[in-house]
């Protein structure tokens, strides 16, 4: 067997809080081989991202110790590089593709610009040449209108826009995310060669790209092996919890299985016993689906459109229109979740939007409970988001940090004068905190104090304040761990069934789609192409382009695993 691109041997990282050293990751060794991919998993906190900084000397030296027996790269020993010689190494030998791509993108500069900029460190060629490069990098990415994009800000890009260009400054260098880009990069592998490390809480999207896998918990690895054996067999309670939260694709389940529950060795039966105790028989399943649609629609979504005008020139003449929704009709009933799932740019937000009237529709109507809501104005329109909230994508930005949790949540009530009384409106807060899994004593914390899923929470329980009766979750769980995805789907579920809630959940993600809803709507260039019940709908799709996006589910054989 051929000698590793990268070996880490005996990793130790420490950070400094307050005055002493915190030790994060406890010695962990690696080898990632020239061809191969390996998955390293596990959920926020457990040291992953941490470990690659480390490899790559990105921590803060002020803040950070990092020890090791080594770590080499094609066996150069790197571990007491200066500076200047990483930088060496940096970006040619071993690159990094970052999770977020809002934020890994510099907003003042053209994307093209920033694509090119690394070509242009790295190799003696004209800006002209760079320019053709980097055009080519964005068809090899697949991205639309590549000579549009070179000339566009990251903020005019949708994220999934944004994540190909960060794979475009880092092609033929190193890594990441979904189907189409899975393949890509093992493409880039195939051709080149290079050796990737995967870094991921999704047992699921591994099963497509890793060759092998290192699950991380507590900064310590619990187990590894061949991707094969990690996902058919595996040993360790916490892996065999990270595959069993995954919404599973075959079977319709009361709640999702929790990671912290196999630890505590609560599902030792494996698969058979979560079946027992959790499944929905299809006869349940048809009950409550008959009970539902016996009712009226709450909201009726007629013909609506909105389109973006596209201008150019110094008096920003109109040329054209971004059609985001374009003559769509949907019906919403009481106590539904109506699933919309789509790619990026298909519309999805924007009709949630649109129906809230945070975004302006261009033609078309909204009915909710009988009242035109496109016709509403000044107070008319307050009244109505009363009864309509909207909990977004981003836990980290949806929050302000400057105000306290208690505050944040407070904040609506307040803006539509439910209760006067600091103190009853505090109690009403600390209730629903400890409804959200919180806690009263919370209330005084600010957002930095909180991990994602807590903070999605918090958000959840400033929508539930002013007591809606319709929740819009857009993309609300698709930037959590699975393990924490799972706790939070629970949560909707149980306060919908608690507060009679209606929604319509918005989501990339196919599995948390039918995990959650009741009906199913497929969007496409801001079209609806397919309404079904959601079970119907994921086993026998009837559009192509549904068919494609089912296909495209990373790991579905493994959505349950032989736990």
């Amino acid at each position: 067997m051929s000698e590793p691109l990268l070996t880490i041997r005996n990793l130790k990282v420490a950070f400094k809080h307050e005055n002493q050293w915190l030790e994060a990751i406890h010695g962990i060794d690696l080898d990632v081989m020239a061809g191969r991919t390996l998955g390293l998993v596990g959920e926020s906190g457990s040291g992953k991202s941490v470990s690659s900084l480390a490899v790559m000397h990105l921590l803060n030296e002020r803040v950070s110790r990092i020890k090791a027996d080594s770590i080499c790269i094609e066996g150069e020993e790197i571990k007491g590089y200066s500076e200047r010689q990483m930088a060496e190494v940096r970006g040619k030998r071993i690159a990094m593709i970052f999770q977020e791509p809002m934020t890994s993108l510099n907003p003042v500069y053209k994307c093209g610009f920033q694509v090119s900029e690394m070509i242009l460190q790295h190799e003696k060629v004209t800006q002209a040449k760079a320019k053709g490069r980097v055009i080519e990098l964005f068809k090899q990415v697949m991205l639309p209108r590549p000579e549009a994009i070179y000339d566009s800000y990251p903020h005019e890009l949708s994220g999934g826009q944004k994540q190909r260009v960060m794979i475009a400054i880092t092609t033929a260098l190193d890594v990441t995310v979904q189907l189409e880009i899975l393949k890509l990069l093992r493409k880039l592998q195939n051709e080149t060669g290079m050796g990737m490390i995967f870094i991921t809480h999704d047992l699921g999207v591994v099963a497509e790209i890793a060759d092998d896998v290192a699950v991380m918990h507590n900064g310590e690895i619990l187990e590894r092996g061949t991707v094969q054996e990690i996902l058919n067999h595996p040993q360790h309670p916490y892996t065999q919890g990270l595959l069993a939260c995954r919404p599973p694709m075959d079977i319709r389940l009361k709640r999702l299985p929790i990671v912290k529950e196999f630890l505590d060795g609560q599902w030792q039966g494996g698969k058979a016993q979560i079946l027992h105790d959790l499944q929905i028989t299809k006869e349940e399943r048809k009950i409550h689906l008959e009970q539902l649609y016996s009712k009226q629609p709450l909201l009726k979504v007629e013909h609506l459109q909105t389109w973006y005008p596209l201008r150019k020139g110094v008096f920003n003449h109109v040329y054209g229109h971004v059609k985001a929704v374009d003559d769509v009709t949907i019906d919403v009933y009481e106590g539904e979740t109506l699933g919309l799932v789509g790619e990026s740019g298909c519309g999805k937000t924007t009709l949630g939007r649109s129906i809230l009237r945070l975004a302006e529709p261009t033609g078309g109507k909204v009915w909710f409970d009988g009242i035109e809501v496109t016709a509403l104005k000044g107070q008319a329109l307050r009244d109505f988001r009363k009864q309509a909230q909207i909990v977004f994508q981003d836990p980290y930005s949806s929050l302000n940090p400057r105000i306290t949790i208690g505050e944040a949540i407070a904040e609506p009530m307040c803006v539509h004068g439910f209760e006067k009384s600091h103190a009853k409106l505090r109690n009403i807060v600390c209730d629903l905190l400890e409804q959200v899994g919180l806690k009263a004593e919370h209330y005084d914390r600010y957002p930095h104090e909180f991990s994602g899923g807590q903070r999605q929470r918090i958000c959840i329980a400033r929508a539930l304040a002013v007591n809606p009766r319709l929740v819009i979750c857009d993309e609300s769980v698709s930037a959590l761990d699975v393990s924490v995805q799972a706790q939070v789907l629970n949560l909707l579920n149980r306060l919908k069934a608690e507060r009679n809630l209606t929604y319509i959940f918005i989501s990339h993600d196919l599995s948390v789609v039918r995990f959650m809803s009741d009906r199913v709507v497929v969007m496409y260039n801001g079209k609806p192409v397919e309404t079904n019940e959601a079970d119907a709908l994921f086993e026998h799709p009837l559009n192509a382009y549904t068919k494609k996006l089912i296909d495209a589910l990373p790991g579905r054989e493994h959505h349950f695993s032989n736990t």
